[in-house]
């Protein structure tokens, strides 16, 4: 059978995009392959706030950061705790993805129409020593346009490609398995699916129609990772991070089911680092659900009082914003899989945002003057005051008696004791009169009013949570969101995957969340956060480039 194409690549998100892109650049025949319908082009890309990792960007500079590549990889170590023998690719993909963020990655996308709002925000910042998790500057680049704006691109480079005949999509098939003649991959087989209507993030059919059969030199493995498979997130949990949650909600559509991580597998590919994973603790129900148990996860600015189910403050330097995975080791240490912001109104307007795309229509829709009034609106944005009033797991109450009363009617447990919360938010509250404090968190309040993007619209002025003047108060009852598998298909630097014999499987590669984002786990226990989608570009671009290059 006569090769159908040069390189077939499996899955449309965005490290399938950017691989494809490349090929058809270098003037090879390539395939796009995706289950799901051309409304789902680009994956869970499109769904997220379009954060990108830069380091010493123009942006930073102009906000006064001080930022370096020896700093950045600094805190990419001391975050990723590499410690295993599988971890030297890992760890040769972080420092050369540090590199590309620190070099051309901003330049390569500013090229091609790609821009960038210009407060830089300071993701996972730690609280640990220098050598420890988090960021010591703010990285956090969101894109113009969210997540549609890191997206377009590529589509459209696409577009351009399958208009000149270099590249064709073949939507509604699904990878059943990966063939191979002489030891090499050459090729797919699978069912076709019948025609979906659905709307994007929506569940469609798996009704076959047909089958099909496609031929290449190589095959780029792009299928994203595990998050909407809850069973097989439970079947990797890390004994490291307690048992695994009874109750999750899910930050990814049903389709990113790890199926095609399986496929893989069986056919020789070898997988890593498979127990890490990077999911979030600010979940919280979606109000208008897209898609099956579908969370939202909640950006918090330093000044929210977090507790347990107890109702215990959790230990420093667990506060918002510092340390994901810390804060979910914790949480599941309790016996219980949620926890409790309380918070005044005062907070939320300046410091609460939602990650999505669809969250928020000022920045994803490119409007500056919807942008300016998240600092000029008596509320807080449109959409976090659309969950305040109708999300399942807010409670709004004008004194902290009722506020408990409704947060133990909400969990159903009863747990929590007003005069034990009452003790604990009155002693954070006395620690408001001065600006030299020994409460670690108000001294990360006035830390992050230092910087000048935090100060205008991320951080609230310090203030007593328990000031009517600020009320009224509010409870969110947070979640356990699925998202991101960090481990997947140890690859070389050019993204070929090794097989279980330690040998690369000729015509093979893995792009995205299905190689850990490169190597198999770039990130290692750890996300610097802004980092999957740049994960998704380099290690697709150098599947591409590698791919297009090796093939006749």
């Amino acid at each position: 059978m006569a090769d159908e194409a040069d390189v077939i690549v499996v899955g449309g998100g965005l490290a399938g995009l950017v691989a494809a892109t490349e090929i058809a650049d270098a003037g090879k025949r390539v395939i796009v392959v995706d289950q799901e319908g051309e409304q789902s082009l680009g994956g869970q890309a499109f769904w997220s706030f379009g954060g990108l990792f830069l380091v010493d960007s123009p942006e930073q500079r102009r906000l006064r950061i001080k930022d370096s590549y020896d700093l950045a990889l600094q805190d990419w170590i001391g975050s990723a705790g590499f410690d295993r023998d599988e971890d030297h690719w890992p760890r040769r993909w972080a420092e050369a993805y540090v590199a590309f963020a620190a070099g051309e990655k901003r330049g390569w996308l500013r090229a091609m129409g790609h821009r960038i709002f210009p407060v830089v925000g300071w993701a996972e910042r730690g609280g640990y020593d220098a050598m420890g998790h988090g960021n010591s500057v703010p990285r956090f680049h969101v894109s113009w346009g969210t997540g549609p704006g890191i997206v377009e691109p590529f589509e459209r480079r696409a577009r351009e490609a399958q208009a000149s005949g270099l590249l064709s999509f073949r939507f509604r098939h699904r990878v059943d398995a990966l063939t191979s003649s002489g030891g090499a991959i050459d090729g797919i087989t699978g069912a076709i699916l019948e025609p979906t209507g659905v709307a994007r993030g929506e569940s469609s059919s798996r009704v076959v129609t047909g089958n099909f059969e496609l031929r290449a030199q190589a095959v780029i493995v792009a299928s994203g990772g595990i998050g909407g498979n809850h069973e097989l997130v439970r079947q990797n949990w890390p004994k490291r991070l307690g048992d695994a949650p009874k109750n999750m909600i899910s930050g990814v559509p049903a389709h990113v089911d790890g199926r095609m991580i399986g496929i893989t597998e069986a056919a020789g590919a070898r997988l890593i680092n498979r127990d890490r994973m990077w999911h979030y603790v600010e979940g919280i129900r979606n109000w208008g659900p897209i898609w099956p148990k579908h969370g939202i996860r909640i950006l918090p600015g330093p000044s929210s009082m977090w507790f347990d189910a107890t109702g215990t403050r959790l230990p420093s330097p667990l506060f918002p914003g510092s340390d994901t995975l810390g804060q979910l080791q914790y949480i599941m240490s309790t016996g219980y899989d949620y926890s409790w912001f309380i918070l005044t109104q005062s907070i939320i307007k300046k410091e609460f945002a939602l990650s999505g795309s669809e969250q928020n229509p000022d920045l994803t829709g490119k409007s500056w003057l919807m942008t300016a009034r998240r600092a000029t609106n008596k509320g807080a944005p449109g959409p976090v005051e659309a969950f305040k009033a109708r999300g399942a797991d807010f409670i709004v109450r004008n004194n902290l008696a009722d506020l408990v009363t409704a947060m133990n009617t909400l969990s159903g447990d009863n747990l929590l004791k007003l005069e034990y919360l009452q003790r604990q938010i009155e002693a954070r509250d006395r620690e408001i009169a001065n600006p030299y404090v020994k409460d670690f968190q108000v001294m990360s309040i006035h830390n992050a009013r230092k910087y000048i993007g935090d100060k205008l619209i991320r951080t609230a002025k310090p203030h007593r949570i328990l000031d009517p003047a600020h009320g009224p108060l509010i409870a969110v009852k947070l979640n356990i969101l699925t998202r991101k598998t960090l481990g997947g298909f140890e690859t070389d630097l050019d993204s070929r995957v090794f097989g279980h014999n330690g040998e690369i499987i000729p015509g093979l590669y893995a792009a995205g969340e299905a190689a850990g984002f490169g190597g198999g786990g770039m990130h290692g226990y750890r996300s610097l956060e802004g980092t999957f989608l740049g994960g998704c570009l380099f290690s697709g671009r150098n599947a591409g480039r590698a791919a297009a290059k090796a093939v006749t």
